[in-house]
């Protein structure tokens, strides 16, 4: 958002470092990333060791200032509000959850990143979902592999296919080889995951790739391969259909 210009004429704009904060009113006016926010500076030094309070402890603060006098962090001030709130009442957020993780990290607020870890949506990711994903060999590098091949079938297309091997037991992977041989497209275009030692199911992996692509921006569905029913057997009956849509 543009911000107005409250300098009149034949005057200078506010300089750099502005007078002692001791001097001045205990309330802050800021500008982060053009969302303009108002509060004492006790608020923003209530956790002294956190990055967020050096930026204002001393005489001088170490932050330059925009045209209206605000102390300006040049930072997306999308979520300031629901830190600025934390620290004000010592409520955590429930929206955003994510986002506002993201901040207290830059800003070093290390009580409001532990609140944050222990929420369930931040519970549930860290001690289940990746958990499991750790037991899945080479799962992050299949995620790259996945895409990267999607990207190269994009040409003047706009859908890519890719198809994905699920291989959940020791078993399974006992059938790859001559899996892999019914398929109509080269070995090569198959991204193989599995097997793992875990409880969660195949329709678990397949959620958790779907999840992962989408954090990364992508449009995606899974589906089973229909390949000729016919030919594949039952034991055969692992590989699915990732379509990414482009526009």
């Amino acid at each position: 958002m543009s911000l107005p210009d409250f300098k009149s004429a034949g005057k200078q704009a506010a300089p750099a470092l502005t007078s002692p904060l001791c001097s001045q009113s205990p309330v802050v006016q800021l500008n982060v990333g053009g969302h303009l926010f108002s509060t004492f500076l006790a608020t923003l030094r209530r956790h002294p060791d956190s990055g967020l309070a050096e930026l204002f402890l001393g005489q001088r603060p170490k932050l330059r200032t925009d045209a209206g006098g605000r102390y300006f962090i040049d930072r997306d001030g999308t979520h300031f509000g629901a830190v600025l709130d934390f620290l004000r009442t010592g409520r955590v957020p429930t929206e955003h959850v994510k986002e506002v993780l993201t901040e207290a990290l830059h800003y070093d607020i290390k009580p409001l990143v532990k609140l944050l870890d222990e929420t369930p949506q931040f519970f549930g990711e860290t001690v289940g979902r990746q958990q499991f994903l750790s037991r899945v060999p080479h799962y992050l590098e299949n995620i790259e592999v996945l895409i990267r091949i999607a990207r190269a079938e994009a040409i003047a297309s706009r859908q890519s296919s890719i198809i994905i091997c699920v291989l959940r037991t020791e078993e399974d992977l006992g059938h790859h080889d001559n899996a892999m041989g019914s398929l109509e497209v080269g070995k090569e275009s198959v991204v193989t995951f599995g097997p793992w030692k875990a409880s969660p199911s195949v329709g678990d992996l397949l959620d958790c790739i779907r999840m992962d692509v989408e954090r990364r921006g992508y449009r995606v569905a899974v589906q089973p391969h229909t390949a000729d029913r016919g030919f594949l057997s039952r034991s055969y009956d692992c590989f699915y259909k990732v379509t990414f849509t482009w526009w």
